[in-house]
């Protein structure tokens, strides 16, 4: 995730000669165009019978400039550990769906829990869940940490839920015996009206950013998609009398097959809602492929009609 501050390019184009400059920037967020500083690349084609088999490349630059991160640690009015694994508090399974297909390569499953109001959390938080039974030493288990993936509103828009994205974890050990997640499972396995301990929460790193106006990238595979579905809800489908989106979100999702795209069907629903302020870009990495790979040359030609040609991250 990031907020719209300091433009880096994130495309560039190898150059035509020993060495050369990199072109100019323009800014999306002001029309003002910026200057490269003076870059120089050497590089050296290794070649049998004529044929390319390798580039080396010696790339030398100036120092590049500081980036000051702004901390969040300090925000003020963000609750953080209320409850803890000593004291935590006990919610309850209301819903447990898989939200992956058949087919998909993994089982995901979003899971709303009861909280009574009890927890309060802000986007980007994340809480721990103590699953039930002990471990091999006959201790209880240890907690594990999920992102939240609801507003701070929950699901049902009473502040009385938190939600989950969690994928299921089993695999096969070089002893060829199939291993289990002890807390992923556990979860996967809620049955509605089931007990769950939950602590937290916690982090305040991943808060989502205050500005109404200020230009997102979310950048998620798979269940990192949690933390970025509770800033699209509080964005895109509530109403908030001291908070109006009015920036561009940008998301992109990456999953191996179509069957394992996470909450498709509410994403394309906020674009159709708000089609100036919200961008969505999925990448399935098992099906987007060919025989031969990318030819560079042809995709070079779609990002140039595009306007996709020197993209810049915010």
């Amino acid at each position: 995730m990031a907020s719209a501050s300091a433009a880096l390019t994130a495309a560039v184009s190898l150059p035509s000669s020993k060495s050369s400059p990199l072109p100019t920037r323009t800014s999306i967020t002001s029309l003002e165009r910026i200057g490269f500083s003076k870059t120089c690349l050497y590089y050296r084609n290794v070649s049998i019978r004529g044929r390319v088999v390798s580039i080396r490349a010696q790339v030398t630059t100036e120092a590049p400039a500081k980036v000051e991160k702004i901390s969040k640690k300090n925000e003020e009015d963000v609750v953080v550990n209320k409850f803890k694994p000593k004291n935590p508090y006990t919610g309850r399974c209301l819903l447990n769906t898989k939200i992956t297909g058949d087919d998909a390569p993994g089982e995901t499953w979003h899971m709303v829990f009861s909280t009574e109001g009890e927890v309060p959390y802000r986007e980007g938080q994340s809480i721990g869940v103590i699953p039930d039974g002990v471990d091999k030493n006959g201790k209880p288990h240890k907690l594990r940490l999920y992102s939240i993936a609801s507003s701070a509103l929950g699901d049902f828009g009473d502040s009385k839920t938190v939600s989950l994205c969690v994928k299921r974890l089993v695999y096969t050990n070089e002893q060829g015996e199939i291993v289990k997640g002890v807390c992923s499972n556990f979860l996967c396995d809620l049955k509605p009206g089931a007990e769950v301990k939950i602590t937290g929460p916690v982090g305040k790193e991943m808060l989502m950013p205050k500005d109404p106006n200020a230009t997102i990238i979310m950048l998620a595979t798979g269940t990192g998609i949690a933390p970025f579905r509770s800033f699209l809800w509080k964005m895109f489908f509530e109403k908030h009398e001291d908070y109006k989106f009015n920036g561009l979100a940008w998301l992109f999702l990456g999953v191996p097959t179509s069957s394992s795209l996470l909450y498709k069907e509410e994403f394309e629903k906020m674009k159709e809602k708000a089609p100036n302020n919200f961008r969505l870009d999925f990448a399935v990495s098992r099906e987007q492929t060919n025989e031969k790979g990318i030819d560079w040359a042809e995709y070079k030609k779609q990002l140039k009609k595009g306007e996709q040609w020197n993209v810049e991250v915010y």
